[in-house]
């Protein structure tokens, strides 16, 4: 018997933009003989299902339902595409849970602490072979000596909001003069910026996934941007960014690699897909880890549809075993 899926997207940030491109990717791509869809848009405006692109009916927030003809239709679970808030930092996770509702996402607790980069972090500081780069978290307001900061932290490095995505509100600062006017693009975007010394290496991103009670490592992607750094433009952007997968890695650095990011899953108990973005540095070969993203962005241009198509799987049984997997 088919289930009835709701597929969330839109959102409340920035992002909310490449979460419609997710979405699409993914409706395209569910398998219709296993799942019927229903794409569920969520914004400031309100939550609501467009009946034929263009009639919309209001979702019933009490049990997450909607009225079409007369007809009450309830989900059974939920594929949460919603990249930043409320999708990403746990509120829409617990919304869920109270109502017993299964989705595709890590749970509420995970969810909220690995939008916080500083957090995470610390709490995947002490896994062996992760290194990170040296950093000062400082919130809006607060209580900190930046020219402490500037004689700590060794230039260049790099400022970005502590819950951001998408890399919006990041910058590379190579001069101490220019950190005042990062700051400033930083807290737009949230209350608690990181600053973080650069690191100098190759950058990799490597999707990782639960499926039948193990955790399942995609090939990664390595990042070569034309710009600078991998900005929104450089992710966004097709041609901006040279993207190789499967990743250029010895024999050794594979290995590693996949029992660092295996961990890393396991330790902050991640669930369906995430993304892990490392560098390895220059000369040392060191992993440092930069952050996770527990939902990755899954539009044309996006690393997990590349790594899923490097691994040998289509879109469609790369979904539907997301789904078995998380929703039952």
């Amino acid at each position: 018997m088919k289930k009835t899926i709701a597929l969330l997207t839109g959102g409340t940030t920035g992002e909310w933009v490449i979460s419609l491109k997710s979405a699409a990717t993914i409706a395209q791509n569910i398998d219709a003989d296993l799942y019927d869809v229903y794409k569920i848009m969520l914004n400031n405006k309100g939550w609501f299902y467009e009946k034929n692109g263009s009639v919309k009916i209001e979702v019933d927030k009490n049990d997450f339902s909607i009225l079409i003809d007369g007809r009450k239709i309830k989900f059974d679970g939920v594929f949460i595409a919603i990249h930043g808030s409320p999708g990403e930092d746990g509120k829409l996770q617990g919304y869920f849970d109270m109502l017993e509702i299964p989705y595709t996402t890590c749970n509420a607790l995970t969810s909220s602490i690995t939008m916080n980069k500083g957090y995470t972090k610390a709490i995947v500081s002490d896994i062996k072979n992760l290194h990170i780069a040296k950093s000062v978290q400082i919130f809006k307001g607060g209580n900190y000596n930046l020219n402490e900061i500037k004689q700590d932290l060794k230039i260049p490095y790099f400022v970005k909001p502590n819950s951001g995505g998408s890399s919006i509100g990041m910058t590379k600062v190579k001069h101490v003069n220019d950190l005042d006017v990062a700051l400033t693009k930083a807290f737009k975007e949230d209350d608690q910026v990181l600053i973080e010394e650069f690191v100098s290496g190759r950058e990799f991103s490597i999707g990782v996934f639960g499926d039948e009670g193990k955790v399942i490592v995609l090939p990664t992607t390595e990042v070569i941007p034309a710009n600078e750094f991998f900005d929104f433009e450089a992710k966004y952007t097709p041609g901006a960014t040279e993207e190789i997968t499967p990743g250029r890695m010895n024999d050794e650095e594979f290995s590693r690699v996949n029992e660092i990011v295996t961990e890393v899953y396991q330790k902050l108990n991640c669930r369906g897909v995430v993304r892990i973005d490392y560098f390895l540095e220059e000369e040392t070969g060191n992993f440092y880890f930069i952050e996770i993203n527990t939902i990755p962005g899954q539009t044309a241009t996006s690393f997990i549809p590349q790594q899923v198509a490097a691994m040998g799987l289509t879109l469609k049984e790369f979904y539907t075993r997301l789904m078995k997997e998380t929703l039952g």
